[in-house]
């Protein structure tokens, strides 16, 4: 398992997508799964900068773990903010016209769809985001 904490923060997200991107190199895990992946984190990640803490505020935790058989790729979005569960908001009607849909969501629902699993669960003080890619 390798993780870092880093400053909750937009600008953050490209330093958060080199060090899961290095995991992922080390996995040999395609171009689709990085891109994927990459995706999942700008969504999460600036879900995070943006709601999580007040304007003082805070850092995050992205921890990353393997599974073999079957090989996935495991990553925990921490962070000590606002509790808040994205995947409890019903997800988007995409049958309506994009202007008529209420803002909000999408990120989220693309996230679910992109992934092999997304989890939350609120532990000790903390919203813990996780997502679960196949890689093999």
């Amino acid at each position: 398992m390798k993780e870092i904490t880093i400053a909750a923060r937009i600008d953050s997200i490209p330093a958060v997508t080199d060090f899961v991107d290095e995991q992922l190199d080390q996995l040999n895990a395609s171009r689709k799964v990085h891109i994927q992946i990459a995706v999942a984190i700008d969504e999460i990640f600036s879900n995070i900068a943006k709601f999580s803490y007040g304007p003082e505020g805070g850092e995050a935790t992205v921890r990353v773990d393997t599974e073999s058989d079957p090989a996935a790729v495991v990553i925990s979005f921490i962070d000590n903010g606002t509790p808040f569960d994205p995947l409890s908001e019903e997800d988007p009607d995409l049958t309506l016209e994009a202007e008529e849909r209420d803002i909000g969501g999408l990120g989220i629902y693309l996230v679910k769809k992109s992934m092999d699993g997304v989890y939350y669960e609120y532990k000790d003080g903390q919203n813990i985001l996780t997502i679960r890619k196949l890689i093999g």
